[in-house]
């Protein structure tokens, strides 16, 4: 029945309640609109920054989070992740007047996001010309060789001075790196025939070495020769002095007979040793060779 209290056909029903339902429908899909709007789920490498009205409102971490519905918009969304720049090639040239040109790597990665997006427009252009305008001034500080052989000290150099400039941006430099520093053609063959002289330089220094260590070696063999020959003279000249003192004593205790006996019989032996002799079918003797016999066989019969 209707409000008249006439009954209701069907059609009737049907409208009475499709418009009930049709409120309820709205205020659902009102509430999960609301409900979409004000939860925000963000991924573990992203951050979002939400702005109300225009202006920065919050800025939000990774998980779950609430915003107000229809005031508060997710206006970015920032990666957190490592980025690196592409490979730049840049000139320089060095405190000795040599260009190079040097192929650098950067590596980042965005800290604050809020810094970020509202300080800077374009970040991979901006860090990549300060990374220029560093290597070069870098370089310009060092001659070519401690270019080539400090690389990892110009390496951290680099990157302290960029950390430094970014800072404002929210940015951490991660790593910075000098892939390679190459040469014009006149300055390879410049360094090639300066390396080549050198080893030859080298070359001449090892010979020269070598030949005043043999010369070295061979006067401290003559030296060393020399000495053993000097001692051999001393031993010598002590066993002489040595030999003199004992037939000193010995003619002190036995008298003059038994000294001219020893020099007799030294003179026999002598003679002796002189007969056995290859080859000598004629052999001089002194004139006083019989007198010396004689005077060996007196002496000896004496001390018999």
């Amino acid at each position: 029945m209707n409000r008249k209290g006439e009954p209701l056909n069907i059609e009737q029903m049907i409208a009475e309640l499709l418009g009930g339902n049709i409120v309820l429908l709205v205020l659902a899909a009102l509430i999960i609109i609301l409900i979409f709007k004000a939860v925000k789920i963000v991924p573990q490498s992203e951050k979002y920054v939400v702005e109300r009205f225009g202006k920065l409102r919050a800025v939000l971490g990774p998980g779950i989070n609430a915003i107000v519905p229809f005031l508060d918009r997710v206006r970015h969304k920032v990666s957190v992740l490592e980025r690196q720049l592409p490979s730049a090639n840049q000139d320089a040239i060095t405190s000795d007047n040599v260009l190079v040109q040097v192929e650098t790597s950067v590596f980042y990665r965005i800290l604050e996001p809020e810094k970020t997006v509202y300080r800077i427009r374009d970040v991979d252009a901006a860090i990549a010309t300060t990374v220029a305008g560093i290597v070069r001034s870098g370089i310009g500080e060092m001659e070519l060789d401690e270019v080539q052989s400090n690389r990892q000290q110009l390496i951290s150099k680099i990157k302290i001075q960029i950390a430094e400039a970014v800072d404002d941006w929210g940015i951490e430099v991660t790593r910075a790196e000098i892939l390679d520093v190459n040469l014009d053609q006149a300055t390879r063959e410049a360094m090639l025939q300066q390396l080549n002289a050198e080893r030859a330089r080298r070359a001449s220094v090892t010979e020269a070495e070598g030949h005043k260590r043999a010369v070295q070696l061979n006067a401290e063999a003559e030296l060393y020769a020399a000495e053993q020959s000097a001692q051999a003279r001393r031993i010598l000249a002590d066993a002489e002095a040595y030999a003199t003192q004992v037939v000193a004593k010995v003619i002190n205790e036995s008298g003059l007979e038994a000294a001219q006996y020893q020099v007799a019989l030294k003179q026999v032996e002598a003679m002796a040793e002189i007969g056995k002799g290859a080859g000598k079918q004629t052999i001089m003797m002194p004139s006083n060779i019989v007198d010396a016999f004689g005077d060996a066989f007196k002496l000896l019969k004496g001390k018999a």
